[in-house]
């Protein structure tokens, strides 16, 4: 015999007031918040055009070398010279680049920087159809293009948190990671594939659109930043000194900065390489490569998904600490590839990497925005970027050299192993003693940042 089912309480009004008609309790499942995608139209089309403008880069950063390799028959060094011309202006112009966004609108920014490498990468393709195309020409795009990608960056690293809510940055910072993996993916797949059929010219037809994309969804999110105008402007070398000093008194930062910039060295070393390597001394095709690289990426979507589940249970400083030492790791497997079932040392090693890399740049791009004042939010962007992104063309110079004096395969082998000893960057850091790192923001006016935070949570032993 089944219990009857209890009747629903029924709904009183007080004496004098009609009964209104009110909804059900709803089920607990039902008061989720949809999804940010569906829900967030201006975060919408930022994804929408951020994805089509990582499937551009993607293009790029295999068609400018494949270029280099096949129709221009660079040199080994003047590979990595390509390399390392897209991230220099990092170097040169990335500490005033931080102050005027934070004194400037950042959607404005975005704008010009999306149009300014639009019309850059459009020149190669006409270049060589009117047979002029050089590798100083290559270098010339690589250069100012790397230079309109420090101002979108920076810029984008202080406009997502002014999109967002704090509750939605954490999802939003995944979502947008993990589509940048995927775009990554067929980018360099289809790029690959292009350059196999018509070309690796034609690979950079694809930006036209892509960056076209990129710009319509830009210029149509409807949220309108109001002008910074609640703080004096001073002198620009003050300014920039504010963001530095910031950045060397707070542990958390320098720790961060510290590692992306010894990362970032040795991974670049070997992503630099690696089209000569795999052409060269695996001797597979272009369009092979493509297809490799883009299996190897998948780790990102991997990561991207991941991270915010890993983080949640084993803490975000933890979590770190595991996916930035452990799986890119893997990397020092890449130098043993070789034909056939050779090819599945580089597909562990560059699947552990791009998992390890794009969850641990969700988990600290979470921290950042949450933790770092609003009003320093660009200037500290630019500052630690000089650093992490400075070292960039430095690997892609020191592998280029490297190269080509002792040769590719043990060159290979160098970059790779600093991947794992990059990582003892965060082990010998606070990073080690707590479970999370800080969920409330640094105020100001703390200058004296070199202790462990009271808002972490101690590692349990």
């Amino acid at each position: 015999m089944t219990s009857p089912t209890p009747a629903r309480p029924r709904r009183t009004a007080p004496p004098g007031e009609p009964l209104r008609p009110g909804p059900l309790p709803a089920d607990p499942a039902a008061r989720r918040p949809a999804g940010l995608l569906r829900r967030h139209r201006d975060f919408r089309l930022l994804w929408i055009g951020e994805t089509a403008n990582k499937y551009g880069s993607a293009v790029t950063g295999l068609a400018l070398p494949l270029i280099a390799v096949s129709t221009l028959h660079a040199s080994t060094f003047q590979i990595g010279l390509l390399t390392a011309a897209g991230w220099l202006p990092w170097l040169l112009i990335g500490l005033p680049a931080g102050v005027w966004v934070d004194r400037l609108r950042s959607r404005p920014i975005m704008l010009t920087a999306t149009t300014v490498s639009l019309v850059l990468y459009a020149t190669v393709p006409l270049a060589a159809l009117a047979g002029t195309l050089t590798l100083w020409h290559l270098l010339t795009v690589a250069l100012l293009a790397g230079a309109a990608g420090v101002f979108f960056q920076t810029a984008y690293t202080a406009y997502l948190p002014q999109l967002l809510a704090t509750a939605d940055q954490a999802e939003g910072n995944a979502k947008l990671h993990g589509s940048a993996s995927a775009a990554g993916i067929v980018g360099l797949g289809s790029g690959g594939l292009i350059a196999q059929l018509a070309g690796p010219v034609n690979g950079l037809l694809a930006n036209t659109a892509t960056f076209l994309l990129s710009l319509c969804c830009t210029a149509r999110i409807g949220h309108r930043e109001t002008a910074r105008t609640d703080r004096p402007r001073r002198a620009l070398r003050q300014e920039i000194g504010e963001g530095l000093r910031l950045l060397g008194s707070d542990v958390w930062f320098r720790t961060f900065t510290l590692f992306g910039a010894a990362s970032n060295l040795v991974l670049t070393g070997y992503q630099s390489l690696l089209v000569v390597f795999l052409i060269r001394e695996v001797g597979i095709g272009e369009g092979t490569v493509g297809l490799l690289v883009g299996l190897a990426s998948t780790g990102g979507i991997v990561g991207a998904a991941f991270a915010r589940r890993v983080a949640a249970r084993l803490g975000t400083s933890r979590a770190m600490l595991v996916l930035e030492l452990a799986l890119p790791a893997l990397t020092v497997l890449i130098p043993l590839t070789g034909r056939g079932l050779g090819l599945a040392w580089y597909l562990i090693g560059g699947f552990g990497a791009s998992a390890g890399v794009v969850a641990g740049n969700v988990i600290k791009s979470t921290f950042q925005q949450r933790y770092c004042p609003p009003e320093l939010l660009g200037r500290i962007s630019a500052s630690s970027a000089v650093l992490n992104f400075g070292s960039i063309p430095l690997g892609a110079l020191l592998a280029g050299f490297l190269g080509t004096q002792i040769g590719v395969r043990p060159a290979m082998w160098l970059m790779t192993v600093g991947v794992p000893l990059a990582a003892l960057i965060l082990w010998c850091s606070p990073m080690r003693r707590v479970r999370d790192l800080p969920t409330e923001r640094r105020p100001l006016d703390t200058a004296d940042a070199t202790d462990v935070p009271a808002s972490t949570v101690p590692c349990a032993t």
